[in-house]
């Protein structure tokens, strides 16, 4: 067997979890960006809730302590400053944050939708 011309990525994935299609996608998003940068991409089933990603024996990402899975465009950018330095992602790299939508100040609120944290709706006492 040849020894991969480029880094490992081992992404492994819970089986009990179902996670092999987003370690799957994953993998080949990877794969599409870094065609000639990466040596290898290996799927590991694993157990209990993992989701990892690791180069070349680095973990780079890992669920439980990263809270969730990684959204791609910040892992193709873990990705690409160890195996790939100053490489331009494209639009991965121009993607500005998404703005946080505001109310204006002369628009209230929708009723039901106050100050609450609830998820339930807002209940008025019933009339007399």
């Amino acid at each position: 067997m040849d020894v991969p011309a480029g880094p490992q990525v081992v992404i492994t994935y819970c089986t009990q979890c179902r996670w092999l299609l987003r370690a799957t996608w994953i993998a080949q998003e990877l794969l599409s960006s870094f065609t000639v940068d990466i040596g290898e991409v290996s799927l590991r089933p694993g157990t209990g809730g993992v989701f990892q990603v690791a180069i070349d024996g680095e973990l780079i990402w890992d669920r439980a302590v990263d809270h969730g899975f990684p959204e791609i465009g910040p892992l193709k950018r873990i990705v690409r400053d160890r195996v790939a330095p100053g490489r331009d992602l494209g639009h991965i790299d121009r993607a500005a944050p998404r703005p946080v939508r505001r109310e204006a100040p002369d628009h209230p609120e929708p009723a039901g939708r106050g100050e609450s944290s609830s998820h339930e709706p807002t209940r008025q006492p019933p009339s007399a």
